[in-house]
């Protein structure tokens, strides 16, 4: 097809963007998240049936995000080459592998490889979806389609919270892999079958494609973000997928199903903030306030709502579930980074930022629980240990918020 004859058709219908673009990758993004906090459900199984010690469990947990992580370059650069559609189908079908090797799993390197085979399978769930934005939905819409496919993640985290912690006593959680794989294998189909194809933006050989890579990394403007994207979007990944509720049940003294409460209200807050940021971002956009004016508030608000936690002021459901509010718009953070650069470059500089954001997760998870191991090895109450891990988390968000203050909208 000509650039003159695909001019000249007519632009996609709004259900057309809906049921054939939106929809199947919000489908995938939910799956994605689904994986994401699972562990934060069954891992006080996770630990009576294996032995685990909180190291242990952070670093299982942890290698879902740094094989996510790792992947974000590669991903990046096939999502521009290959296009959405072919990149997120294809890998899906590796998380229904890694979810039946988790559910068959008797040993920690065995449930390992399986989260990482999972971490790897859902890699382009939302690269994918903002990708594929990119190439169908016009410029001014990309604020609030961010919103909408972050609030079906946000839908995939309410669906681990209560509601799979009810289910667990009949299918326990090896069933609930099981049911996992075949919902990855469904998604794969659907996103293959549905999804119409778009020619991709990039072109030439791998060189060219690790040049538009090392473009995006060397643009000083990008590292403003690499500290919010691994302490703010990473640490919050680290709470909502393992430590919310042993945080709840060590400094609070919760019930693991009081705990499991506080992390379902903890969703639907994102899953609100999100669905805000969606419905409202156009009429915001229009009185003035960018996604980065957005984000900048929303970001200090958490840190306010994060100490307030940590030192045990106001109502614990109330706090958590409006943490998971004002959290949700540090996702704007990706359509803010792809505004820095073309379009052509779009897949491989929001993968880039999300790499870092992964790879803070993955430090996050794991040092939590590392850190938690030693101050309780150093004679600290569990609730002190949680306490202090928590606030040097705090320490971290607040000196990576310091660069935003400077930044600039892009275009």
């Amino acid at each position: 097809m000509t650039a003159e004859a695909a001019c000249a058709m007519p632009a996609p219908s709004r259900s057309f963007l809906v049921g054939r673009v939106f929809l199947p990758f919000a489908l995938g993004y939910f799956l994605s998240y689904m994986m994401r906090t699972v562990n934060a459900v069954i891992s006080p199984d996770l630990t009576r049936e294996l032995g685990l010690s909180a190291a242990d469990l952070g670093l299982l947990t942890s290698t879902y995000f740094l094989a996510f992580g790792l992947a974000q370059i590669p991903v990046g650069i096939a999502l521009d080459r290959y296009g959405p559609r072919r990149v997120e189908a294809g890998l899906l079908l590796l998380t229904a592998l890694g979810a039946a090797v988790f559910a068959t799993g008797q040993d920690l390197p065995t449930l390992a490889s399986g989260r990482g085979l999972i971490g790897l399978g859902v890699s382009a769930c939302l690269m994918g979806g903002l990708k594929a934005f990119t190439q169908w939905f016009p410029r001014e819409r990309l604020a609030s389609m961010t919103g909408f496919i972050m609030s079906s993640g946000a839908l995939g985290a309410v669906t681990v919270s209560v509601p799979l912690h009810a289910v667990l006593p009949y299918i326990g959680w090896r069933g609930a892999f099981w049911a996992v794989a075949a919902l990855a294998a469904v998604g794969a189909a659907v996103i293959f079958f549905r999804v119409p194809e778009q020619p991709a933006h990039a072109s030439g050989g791998l060189q060219l494609a690790l040049k538009g890579v090392i473009r995006v990394l060397k643009t000083p403007a990008f590292w403003r973000y690499a500290g919010q994207s691994a302490f703010f979007t990473g640490g919050f990944m680290a709470l909502q997928g393992l430590w919310a509720v042993p945080y709840l049940m060590h400094a609070n003294g919760y019930t693991r199903a009081y705990a499991a409460d506080h992390l379902f209200w903890l969703n639907i807050g994102m899953l609100v903030g999100q669905l805000s940021i969606g419905a409202l971002m156009a009429w915001l956009a229009r009185r003035g306030v960018t996604p980065l004016r957005l984000m900048q508030v929303g970001l200090f608000l958490t840190m306010v709502v994060e100490a307030l936690i940590i030192v045990r002021i106001g109502p614990t459901l109330v706090l958590w579930a409006t943490l998971g509010v004002v959290a949700a718009t540090s996702a704007q953070m990706y359509g803010v980074v792809a505004g820095l650069f073309p379009l052509q470059l779009s897949g491989r500089a929001t993968a880039s930022i999300n790499l870092l954001a992964f790879a803070g997760a993955f430090a996050v998870q794991w040092g939590l629980g590392g850190l938690f191991d030693s101050l309780r090895a150093g004679g600290f109450e569990a609730a002190l240990a949680m306490q202090l891990a928590f606030g040097l988390l705090l320490v971290a968000q607040v000196l990576s918020f310091i660069p935003l203050l400077g930044a600039r909208q892009g275009h």
